[in-house]
Order: structure tokens, then sequence, then C-alpha cells
């Protein structure tokens, strides 16, 4: 599919995806979020990972917050993202606790980040990550990913391949709505290793 072609249908699709949430209850948001909380949980990626960044959940997004407050409870170290809203450049940097994230400041987007000026340990420059959690507009069962456009995650993967050994594993976390017949990509679209939702299979990896 030609570039323009690609941009075009990414562009349609996305106005679809986010009818399709706005049509979301804010308790089926809710069930669905404790459903993949769960999931997540009992995932041997999980399980077996010591570093692990995730998400600040937006609105229309599945809820990471018990999980976070598992990664802390397990004993793992979590980092979130801090977008640069001026570039597509993103960290991901240390959270000290759950507790933190309602003080942290919020972005246009309305959600929690560290300030720019607020000096924190950087994952990859301290050892990488073993597990990022993804979020994602659309999805599809061969693990291809329809971002909000901006290329945060589809960059700072491609850095984490960039500094570290062993590629981190990639879990992306979908309201069953999100789920698409296929999503159209280009070369700068990196796949995820796997797309949870409310039915997909349990720990059955892509790659």
């Amino acid at each position: 599919m030609a570039a323009v072609a690609v941009s075009s249908a990414k562009r349609s699709l996305r106005a679809e995806l986010k009818q399709r949430l706005r049509a979301l209850s804010a308790e089926e948001r809710l069930r669905q979020s404790h459903l993949l909380t769960q999931k997540v949980i009992a995932h041997s990626q999980y399980q077996n990972s010591k570093r692990i960044s995730i998400f600040l959940s937006m609105q229309d997004e599945i809820e990471t917050e018990e999980i976070i407050k598992d990664i802390f409870k397990q004993g793992k170290i979590c980092f979130i993202p801090r977008y640069h809203f001026q570039s597509n450049h993103m960290d991901m940097v240390r959270l000290k606790s759950p507790e933190e994230i309602s003080l942290l400041p919020k972005t246009s987007w309305n959600i929690h980040q560290p300030a720019e000026e607020d000096v924190r340990e950087e994952a990859l420059s301290t050892g990488g990550l073993d597990l990022i959690i993804f979020p994602g507009l659309g999805f599809d069962k061969e693990g291809n990913r329809l971002g909000r456009g901006k290329g945060y995650y589809d960059n700072y993967l491609k850095r984490c391949v960039q500094h570290q050994e062993v590629r981190p594993y990639t879990l992306a976390l979908a309201f069953k709505e999100q789920i698409c017949p296929r999503v159209p990509v280009d070369e700068h679209d990196m796949k995820v290793d796997e797309v949870l939702y409310e039915d997909s299979p349990t720990s059955q990896a892509i790659r």
C-alpha cells in the first residue's frame, strides 16, 4: 500500500475507533480493565520481568492503576512515559510509588507525567526494560498497532533494540472494541509481541 494510502487508511480507522471508544460506558471500561489487570498479573512475561514500563491511562484506554500497584507490591521496578510534546521523543522514567502519580503535573493530554526539570532514572541508561506495556487506538491479531499518530512508542522501541542485548517483551492492552481485522502499517511501525483483550488466548505470543 502506498504511503499516502496508508496514511489515509490510518486516519479513517482512528476516527472510527475513537467513535467506538466514546460509545463505551464507564462501567464497561472498568469491567474490561479489571479483567485485563488479572490477565497481566497472571502472565508469565509479567511475572518474570523485573523492570517494567507502563502507561498512565487516558479516559479511553484500559485503566492501569491496579497493575501499577501490583508492580510495586511484587517489588518490581516501574517506569512511566515522559513525552516530549515538541517532538516524537519519549523517555521511560522511574516512578517512586503509586501514590506519587496524583502529585505529578498534568500534560495537555490530561495525563500525569514528571516535569522536564524533574531529574529521574531513565530506563535505557540504567539497564533497559524487560517488559513494555503498550497503549494504542487499534490492534489486529498479528500484533500490528495503530497509535495516535505521533510515533512515540515506535521510536522508543527502536531505541530499546539499539541499547539492549535482549529486546523487551511488548504487551498491548486493548478493549475488545479496539481489535480490528487488519491495521494499516508502514515501514516505521513496530509490531507488539502480544495483544491482550477480553477474548485473547492466554499467553499466546505472536513472535
